[in-house]
Formats: structure tokens, sequence, C-alpha cells
């Protein structure tokens, strides 16, 4: 069965925590239309700070997308992989996988925070969009609401 990944990470800095930075990056998309690739790649989309929050996308092998996907009794299970563990913000215990059965799609949103070793540089943040579907999709399948969507984004402060 067909498995579409879109991976979305927007990232900014203490610059972009209030005013109109902060509006531009909530406004960016949460999902993309999909151009044509291989089954095996997964769409991925930058949007920076530095670059007012334009997005720049590319492609790589579904693997190196952090999030789980396995295939079993029909349905395709999927759960994010929280990498760093130590750019968590404070958030509840994680959700279980989500199971997808065809023609299904889920949404998953995790956000990070880091700071220099020394704390030199400030604060610097990323979102990470998981959009995931199983079975067949049309090129504008993220661009609706999805079937499943999991929030699981913590208090940056």
């Amino acid at each position: 069965m067909e498995i579409t990944v879109q991976w979305i990470r927007t990232s900014w800095t203490k610059k972009s925590r209030g005013g109109e930075s902060a509006a531009r990056r909530n406004a960016a998309p949460t999902g993309f239309t999909l151009p044509h690739a291989e089954a095996s790649s997964a769409h991925v989309i930058r949007m920076h700070e530095s670059d007012g929050f334009d997005p720049y996308d590319s492609w790589e092998e579904r693997r190196k997308v952090d999030v789980q996907l396995r295939e079993a009794d029909g349905k395709l299970r999927v759960l994010p992989r929280v990498q760093p563990l130590f750019g968590l913000p404070p958030r509840p215990r994680r959700p279980p996988a989500v199971r997808l059965a065809p023609g299904q799609w889920v949404r998953w949103q995790l956000n990070y925070r880091f700071s220099s070793a020394a704390g030199i540089r400030g604060w610097s943040y990323w979102l990470d969009t998981f959009n995931i579907a199983y079975g067949p999709v049309s090129a504008d399948v993220f661009l609706a609401d999805p079937t499943v969507f999991i929030d699981e984004q913590g208090p940056l402060r």
C-alpha cells in the first residue's frame, strides 16, 4: 500500500516570539501540495526565520525522516521519534501511535527549544509537522483537514 510522507520543519529564534515575525511564523502552512516523486521518498519543507519563513522544499529518503512507520493487519502504525530528548519542552506523557486505515492520514506536530551549551547564543526553536497518508492520495491531500490530528506541542516560555 502507498505511504506518503511530508515533513515540515519551521525554525526560529527569540526574535520571532512576538509581533510581526511571530504572526508571519504562525501563518506558515501546515501542509503543502505534493510534487510528483518516487514512493520511497519524503517531501521535506524547511521554513527559517532568516528567510522570512518562505518554504524551501526537497526530497529525502523516507527512512531518514524521524517517524516510525509500520504496516500490519491492513493498517499503518505511525509514531514520530523524538530527537533529541533534551530539546523537548515540558509536556505530558507522549500519546500512543496512530493506526491509519487505507484512505486516512495524520498530521502530527512536535516542538522543540534549544540553548547553546554555554548559554551565549539565546534560545532557538523548531516545530516539526509530519503529514502522513496511507493509500493512494491526490497532490492536494495535505491542504485539507486530516483524519487524525495530534498536537504534541509543549510550552516554549
